[in-house]
């Protein structure tokens, strides 16, 4: 299958590409390089750097012969959402809607659309299901709940046979400290010697998911059945405490926390319930957490130059 990959330089997008690329797949790459370095581009890819909101994308995919997208690409920053609410809907909102009318008028087999956690807000249980309330915090979360809402009524209307995975907390090799995730700021400081601060109590948990596990069921989907919405995730809570700990030993790091007030707005509990795509998908999450996080902290000691 010739398949779409938007955000393919991007952390989640690259590894998406080689999955792709590992199963068989052609793949196109569609990225404006605002995040994603061209490093991460793929030899074995036809690479287009164009934003996703660009009518362009449209004949992209008519000269190609594209016959599904995997589309990754979006402003992930929830302070930056906050601080350009506008840029914000032009990517996750506008952008999403110029690939799902291509989708619609080239008669695509599939619409892989990443969601994210951050659309369900603060829980009322845990692990969260696909059928808790949806009350994003922030405009990130809003425009990601509006994008798959989009995804799911031109599914409805159109036919194009969409699947919106609603992302836990991924980490991996190329995520960097600038994407605000825990894993890489703990990593970046933990290497360079730096004071690792921990907001809170640290007794807040996440749903760590690593990112090959991410790519396989995203790859997964282009020839399943699956149709819908689903939770990706691992089903199981580490608490920050834990990480940081986990962290100290395998980098040595040797020294203790410092701890600072909780962030505002910052959710206490998260975790996903991951029943519902293991079922339909056929798939689980494979990589074990301390292998994840030891083929993580290679990567960035290379990155440093360690």
């Amino acid at each position: 299958m010739k398949v779409l990959v938007t955000g393919g330089a991007g952390f989640v997008g690259s590894h998406i590409v080689e999955e792709a690329l590992r199963q068989g797949h052609q793949v196109v790459i569609v990225d404006d390089l605002s995040s994603g370095p061209r490093g991460n581009v793929h030899k074995d890819t036809l690479f287009c750097e164009v934003g996703i909101a660009d009518p362009r994308v449209h004949e992209i995919i008519e000269r190609e012969g594209v016959e599904a997208i995997i589309h990754q690409a979006a402003q992930v920053g929830v302070p930056s959402s906050l601080e350009d609410p506008r840029h914000d809907a032009a990517s996750n909102i506008m952008g999403t809607i110029n690939l799902l009318e291509a989708a619609k008028k080239y008669r695509l087999q599939k619409f892989v659309y990443a969601s994210s956690a951050a659309i369900y807000g603060s829980p009322d249980y845990v692990p969260v299901d696909e059928a808790h309330p949806l009350r994003p915090m922030s405009f990130y979360g809003l425009s990601k709940k509006t994008g798959e809402e989009y995804v799911l009524m031109y599914d409805q209307y159109f036919d194009i046979n969409a699947v919106c995975f609603r992302y836990a907390n991924i980490f991996g090799p190329r995520q960097t400290s600038g994407e605000g995730s825990v894993v890489p700021v703990f990593l970046h400081r933990m290497l360079t010697g730096d004071p690792v601060t921990i907001d809170g109590d640290g007794n807040q948990t996440r749903d760590l998911i690593y990112v090959r596990d991410v790519a396989r069921a995203n790859v997964a989907a282009l020839t399943s059945d699956a149709r819908g919405t689903f939770n990706l995730s691992t089903n199981e809570e580490v608490t920050i405490n834990h990480l940081f700990r986990t962290l100290d030993k395998l980098t040595g790091y040797g020294k203790e926390a410092v701890y600072g007030p909780p962030r505002p707005g910052d959710i206490y509990r998260s975790v996903l319930d991951n029943a519902k795509l293991a079922a339909v998908l056929d798939w689980k999450p494979e990589t074990n957490f301390v292998d994840g996080l030891e083929e993580t902290i290679a990567w960035w000691k290379t990155r440093i130059g360690e």
